[in-house]
């Protein structure tokens, strides 16, 4: 796997992956990923999470994310948007929660309960 550099807005990762797009997307998860908690409430429409993710995309990313092999700051692998990786993410978890559903298993919950004795992977990704 090739080593990327990934950065949108304030937000950077350098992370091994398969493809460019790969890497995008996971700098995408990165960044929401402590937004995950709308699709545990059940109260929130489609039309609301959607809101939620777009109005968190406008305070802290920028419109694109760069993808370099070469360093920081540099686009020559490529450059996504942030929109329709957001989309992409959106109908990620939103699958994720209705696989539960349709297998007729309990909703569950998309973040630990327990944060605090979550373990997180450690850098270099």
């Amino acid at each position: 796997m090739a080593k990327f550099y990934v950065s949108c807005g304030s937000q950077t990762l350098i992370i091994s992956a398969p493809t460019a797009e790969f890497a995008a997307m996971r700098l995408m998860d990165e960044a929401m990923a402590a937004h995950a908690w709308i699709y545990d409430d059940a109260d929130l429409s489609e039309q609301d999470r959607r809101d939620h993710l777009s109005l968190e995309a406008l305070l802290h990313l920028s419109s694109t994310v760069r993808v370099s092999e070469c360093g920081l700051g540099r686009s020559d692998a490529g450059q996504f948007e942030v929109p329709m990786l957001l989309d992409q993410w959106h109908r990620l978890m939103t699958g994720v929660s209705r696989l539960f559903v349709s297998a007729g298993l309990e909703p569950r919950r998309v973040m630990p309960a327990n944060l605090e004795n979550v373990l997180y992977p450690k850098s270099p990704r």
